[in-house]
This record gives structure tokens, C-alpha cells and sequence, in this order.
């Protein structure tokens, strides 16, 4: 069973839709949108197992130069 979820990603002024742009080229990253709010960056990945999600979100997208902060909201089917 695939796990899904939404990371939401804080990034330093001026740097949403480049972080975007690249966050867009992960292996999992199924959608990343530039937004306004207390958000800049929303994206949606996938992974075969919530330790592969983290791992994504841990080892590419906290890497990425620009990223301050994330917050990953897994998908739940209640």
C-alpha cells in the first residue's frame, strides 16, 4: 500500500517557486505548488512506507537551499 502525504514547506522570502521547481524532479513527488499563507511550498509524494517518506522529505527536501521549514501531514483513510 502506497503512503501519501502533504508537505508543507517554509521557504526564505523570494524562493517559493524555485524551491518548487526543484522539489518538483524528487522520485515521489507526485505535485508542488508555489501558495500564499503561512506556507510557501504545498507538495504531494508518495512512497512505499511512511520511513521511505521521511527519508524524502529529511534527505532532498530539507537539503534544498532555500527551505527553512517543512511539516508532513500523512494522508490518513479513516
Amino acid at each position: 500500500m502506497t503512503v501519501m502525504a502533504y508537505v508543507m514547506v517554509q521557504t526564505e522570502v523570494g524562493r517559493a517557486a524555485q524551491v518548487a521547481g526543484e522539489v518538483r524532479g524528487i522520485p515521489g513527488v507526485v505535485a508542488a505548488d508555489d501558495v500564499t499563507g503561512p506556507y510557501d511550498v504545498i507538495i504531494r509524494a508518495e512512497a512505499e512506507s511512511v520511513d521511505q517518506l521521511g527519508k524524502t522529505v529529511v534527505s532532498r527536501v530539507q537539503l534544498i537551499e532555500g527551505v527553512t521549514r517543512t511539516l508532513t501531514c500523512p494522508v490518513m483513510r479513516l
